[in-house]
């Protein structure tokens, strides 16, 4: 399983990240609390988990009314290992009690979080929502002072919108934002994606698979999967059932098994931005089936990647959602991933245009790439993004 680095810091984590927000309840919704997988199913979830190389659990005081960090904590205490731990605090904790980010409710909540987990600090700490109550040198002054005194080794954001980070920004630097993100949901890619890149902050999308409409298993006509998300807090998705959106699930499963992929691996590699590492909501499956539930978005091929880097200037006013589709476009056989890893506008550039860079992963599935493949591909992908956006390499 591949690692990766939190924005500035030494705060590493597995490329994919368990979502542990379905132990003991659906999400923070307090009329879930005490649904959701059992200990029990929590604990196959993470020996699975542990077993495929993901090492990084991510969950919420307020997942399952603390029921989800006591199962955490359990499952580390009985099979003593140590995994990366990101939490986050917001929401409340039963119907009726206070939310938000006041620094008084953040260092309680914080307190309890440690007290469930069974642990002295945790590594990734989050705001879970924007608290329009709470200035930003509250929050900002709040985190680093955890991290000050070694309680945290990061802090950052979730489920913030463009404007909210921006107003962020002006106090403090997170070291990674955690918003909802997938082919299905790509609000992201105007504004929160670029703001990432331009500031060195890593970015985890939570939600890939689109609550497992990217998967393939809602069907028309058809009633949902029991067990499955839209069976059991179906409200975050319910707008995609629809026509249009079955139709374009059509064309996806098609494209995936024209590559040979499942459609969960193949909404994994194309979601494109500054990813440090997706976030994975695994359902309750029968124990004999633990062995195939994660298969899919854990595929990877035997031969090693190949990582090129390319630095283009474009107009200004161009997404950096439509350079990295025309990039990936250019072999959707061979490139694996599109990422963005620097945004520059500055007067050496000419008015109105900006520089962007982008990291591109080329998978060989077969053989080993020669130098004469390689460049071929580069040569595609820089006509693709020319062709599309107009942009032209940065000499």
């Amino acid at each position: 399983m591949e690692r990766r680095p939190l924005g500035e810091t030494d705060v590493e984590v597995s490329r994919i990240i368990l979502g542990c927000g379905n132990f003991g309840g659906i999400g923070s919704a307090p009329e879930f609390f005490g649904q959701g997988e059992s200990e029990e199913e929590a604990f196959r979830i993470m020996d699975a988990a542990w077993e495929f190389g993901i090492t990084t659990f991510d969950t919420a005081d307020a997942y399952g009314g603390g029921r989800s960090e006591t199962m955490v904590g359990k499952w580390i205490a009985s099979r003593s290992v140590s995994p990366g731990l990101i939490t986050k605090t917001f929401n409340p904790m039963e119907a009726g009690a206070d939310h938000g980010l006041a620094r008084s409710r953040m260092t309680r909540q914080f307190e309890s979080s440690l007290e469930r987990l069974g642990v002295d600090r945790v590594d990734v700490y989050l705001a879970h929502e924007f608290d329009p109550d709470v200035s930003a040198n509250e929050l900002v002054g709040t985190f680093e002072g955890l991290v000050a005194i070694s309680l945290i080794r990061a802090w950052g954001v979730s489920n913030f919108d463009a404007e909210q980070l921006r107003s962020l920004l002006e106090t403090g630097t997170p070291a990674v934002v955690q918003n909802s993100y997938s082919l299905l949901d790509r609000a992201d890619e105007r504004g929160v994606l670029e703001l990432c890149a331009a500031f060195g902050i890593s970015y985890t999308p939570f939600g890939p698979l689109a609550g497992g409409w990217l998967t393939g298993k809602y069907k028309r006509d058809a009633p949902v999967p029991e067990g499955s998300r839209m069976a059991m807090r179906p409200g975050p998705y319910e707008h995609l059932r629809n026509e249009e959106t079955f139709a374009s699930l059509d064309r996806f499963a098609e494209i995936a098994a024209q590559r040979g992929v499942h459609p969960a691996t193949l909404a994994m590699m194309d979601v494109a931005g500054p990813v440090a590492a997706f976030e994975v909501f695994v359902e309750a499956i029968p124990a004999q089936k633990r062995k195939s539930l994660a298969k899919p978005a854990l595929e990877a091929a035997d031969l090693l990647p190949v990582r090129r880097d390319f630095a283009f200037v474009l107009d200004a006013a161009v997404p950096a959602g439509d350079v990295m589709r025309a990039a990936m476009g250019a072999d959707k056989k061979l490139i694996a991933a599109v990422n963005v890893f620097d945004l520059f506008e500055g007067a050496a550039l000419g008015a109105g245009k900006k520089s962007l860079a982008l990291e591109v992963t080329l998978q060989p599935r077969e053989k080993t790439l020669t130098d004469a493949e390689i460049e071929a591909v580069a040569q595609r992908i820089v006509a693709e993004v020319k062709k599309a956006t107009g942009g032209q390499i940065r000499a």
